[in-house]
């Protein structure tokens, strides 16, 4: 892991590997590089792999104004890293709330991309999904040790994760907590709580088609979990209406967000990865 300065002095963590195509990957709302270890595995012998974390996750500092937790000034930060990196372009594989950065920039600053894959996220948000990061967003697990949350993983998501294992939840678990003597602590800022309950006050979602059609010309491909409780499924038909050409993968027994070790996920990579080339 290495870092930078952005723009305001804040210090970012990041992380560079492999040769090829440049591919910018950016977590999602409460994640952090980690999550992209398997991309790392499967793709440094072609791409690339640079990995961010964004502003008050994972190594990076946390922002003293929680306001600055916002998609224009994330999108900044990618920049500056791309920036920093001396690197005129790059692809970004987004998960989540990267996707949405990713979208933000693909209207603001299209001729620094080389495409864009979405994991688990379009234009539209299901409020469904969103309720529930609500409910555990910016609040420690009352959780002792990464076994104990593997367990619990293990049971509560079951219904959109069948079949998953306790080790590979134990994993999961390793990605989003640290293990502190009180339990298990975030890798995240809990104020990020505030920033979306600010964000979203008006209780407005805004309508968000527009960055998605600002994409128009780059390579695009969508990962989506079968059981996502965030990219509806006709969310995602409407953005393959929109982009007949898009890449397009349903990762069966998954919900928000894929893995992105399953096969479908990495056959979708591998073939973006060859559009961008």
């Amino acid at each position: 892991m290495q870092r930078f300065a952005a723009d305001d002095g804040l210090w970012l963590a990041y992380d560079d590997q492999g040769t090829g195509t440049p591919l910018l990957c950016l977590a999602g709302l409460t994640r952090n590089m980690d999550d992209f270890e398997p991309v790392v595995e499967q793709f440094a012998d072609r791409a690339r792999i640079i990995r961010l974390d964004t502003r008050g996750r994972g190594g990076s500092d946390h922002d003293p104004d929680f306001m600055n937790y916002n998609l224009i000034r994330e999108g900044r930060d990618a920049l500056a890293l791309l920036d920093h990196l001396g690197l005129a372009r790059a692809a970004i594989l987004g998960t989540s709330r990267g996707g949405l950065i990713a979208m933000v920039l693909a209207a603001g600053h299209k001729d620094r991309l080389i495409g864009v894959c979405l994991n688990d996220i379009g234009p539209m948000v299901d409020p469904v999904g969103m309720g529930y990061i609500m409910s555990y967003l910016g609040k420690r697990p009352e959780l002792a040790d990464y076994d104990a949350a593997a367990a619990r993983l293990e049971q509560t998501m079951a219904r959109r994760f069948p079949g998953v294992t306790r080790a590979q939840w134990r994993v999961y678990a390793r990605r989003l907590w640290d293990e502190a003597p009180d339990g298990l602590a975030l890798r995240y800022d809990p104020r990020l709580r505030h920033a979306v309950a600010e964000a979203s006050a008006t209780g407005a979602m805004p309508d968000l088609w527009p960055l998605f059609d600002a994409l128009a010309g780059l390579p695009v491909a969508l990962i989506r979990g079968a059981n996502s409780d965030i990219l509806s499924a006709d969310t995602a038909a409407e953005m393959r209406r929109r982009r007949p050409d898009m890449i397009h993968a349903e990762v069966a027994d998954r919900g928000h967000v894929p893995f992105l070790d399953e096969p479908e996920s990495v056959a979708a990579i591998a073939a973006f990865l060859e559009r961008c080339a």
